[in-house]
């Protein structure tokens, strides 16, 4: 039985030594000559003349990642819908349950006011 997944665990082996030396073949074979213009913040020469006028806010990036979870969430929506007439009624309370959990987190990330935006 175990016999079965050697493959896969050498697989494995081989991968992440292949990872290792490549990190390792980077760092040692490289150039190290630094110049003047690889060590400023942009390496294509450009200076920045004024700083970002502000930054985006904290608020911004958890809107965008409540939206890309939900977003995903609801793409699974679609393969049951084609496979719904197979399944009947079993499909149909697995969606439910589904449905009401995505409704808790839902509800939850409401009340805790991550959809505001002041």
């Amino acid at each position: 039985m175990l016999a079965s997944y050697l493959p896969i665990v050498f697989m494995l082996v081989l991968a992440g030594a292949f990872a290792v030396l490549s990190v390792m073949a980077a760092r040692f074979l490289s150039p190290k000559d630094p110049t003047p213009a690889k060590l400023m913040p942009y390496e294509c020469g450009i200076t920045e003349v004024d700083a970002p006028a502000e930054r985006f806010p904290v608020r911004f990036y958890l809107t965008a990642m409540l939206f890309v979870i939900f977003d995903v969430e609801v793409i699974l929506m679609f393969p049951w819908a084609v496979v719904f007439k197979k399944f009947g009624m079993f499909a149909l309370v697995e969606m439910s349950i589904f449905i009401g959990i995505l409704l808790v987190a839902y509800f939850y990330v409401v009340r805790n006011g991550a959809l505001e935006w002041d």
